[in-house]
């Protein structure tokens, strides 16, 4: 993958890509990242790149010519149009998602907006998205590029010892990392949980994954509406009193009961229990969840529920 970051700035964008994992990752090739100076590409004789705003106010803004010239030759130079990203403000928040996709393309280009921002015309000529780093204010575009680029540098093959180096961190599927510790075993009297010392790797991971489950809904709840959870996720989480009161986990709970009740021809409360190792009255709330759903029959007492047939395969 290519990136180039189009900047007035292509110094302090250097200083950051010449250390750690992003100058490994350059230098071997895993991922090629340029800095390209706008300021050349001015025709002002003074070489300046701004002006004062029409309609007056603080500040200056950035030009447009010096902006287009400096995209188009570099679309010259590689015979094709890379995706151009504005970083700015007033642009969509930066996700785990949205540098997953932009680490798929092959060629992205980094536009980094100063002073008090740019010409409209040049954005509206040549951007195809805008992206934000968060909602404050900073001096300019070139930290949100090196953020964007290291994110997506970290999702490239190789750049990292393996991809669950990057899969298991906080954000990538939508759940919090869960938390990490080192030597010694016994810090200000603070011990590594014991399950860590085991090694017993199936163990180490049940605890890891119900840890990434727990830290995201008690600090980003709203994460786990994105989250790819299973039945047993669900079921742990339920074991949270916080958890009960989200209504789309038990909404997919649901629906992961359904796939279940689908390959049966009568269920009861007992029999989705023994499935889905779940409480009681909670496979009773599933049923009727399931009724309400038209998937099984309505309750007859001392009687398991039928399972309905499924309309949309009557009709296939």
């Amino acid at each position: 993958m290519r990136i180039d970051i189009l900047t007035l700035f292509p110094d302090m964008c250097e200083a950051v890509l010449s250390e750690s994992i992003l100058k490994r990752a350059r230098g071997a090739g895993l991922i090629d990242v340029r800095c390209r100076d706008i300021r050349p590409y001015t025709r002002d004789k003074h070489h300046r790149v701004d002006d004062s705003p029409y309609g007056g106010g603080f500040g200056l803004v950035m030009q447009a010519q010096p902006v287009y010239d400096c995209f188009a030759a570099l679309c010259a130079e590689t015979e094709s149009r890379p995706h151009l990203v504005y970083l700015s403000p007033a642009g969509q928040t930066l996700t785990q998602q949205k540098a997953r996709e932009l680490a798929k393309l092959p060629h992205l280009a980094l536009l980094c907006g100063h002073y008090e921002g740019m010409d409209e015309r040049v954005l509206e000529e040549i951007v195809d998205e805008e992206i934000s780093i968060g909602d404050y204010v900073l001096t300019g575009g070139e930290l949100p590029a090196l953020v964007l680029t290291d994110c997506i540098t970290r999702m490239q093959p190789g750049v990292l010892a393996a991809d669950e180096a990057f899969e298991k961190e906080s954000h990538y599927a939508s759940l919090l990392e869960y938390p990490q510790y080192t030597k010694p075993p016994v810090w200000h009297g603070r011990s590594v949980p014991d399950i860590l010392l085991t090694g017993h790797h199936e163990n180490i991971d049940l605890w890891q994954r119900r840890q990434m489950l727990s830290r995201t809904l008690e600090r980003r709840p709203d994460l786990l509406e994105k989250a790819d959870l299973d039945v047993q996720d669900i079921l742990y989480l339920y074991t949270f009193p916080q958890a009960r009161e989200l209504p789309f986990l038990f909404e997919r709970l649901v629906s992961c009961a359904e796939r279940y009740v689908r390959t049966q021809k009568k269920v009861s409360p007992t029999s989705l229990q023994r499935k889905l190792k779940a409480d009681y009255a909670l496979c009773v709330r599933l049923l009727d969840a399931l009724y309400a759903r038209g998937v099984v029959s309505a309750y007859e007492q001392g009687k398991p529920r039928t399972v309905l047939p499924d309309p949309e395969e009557g009709e296939a």
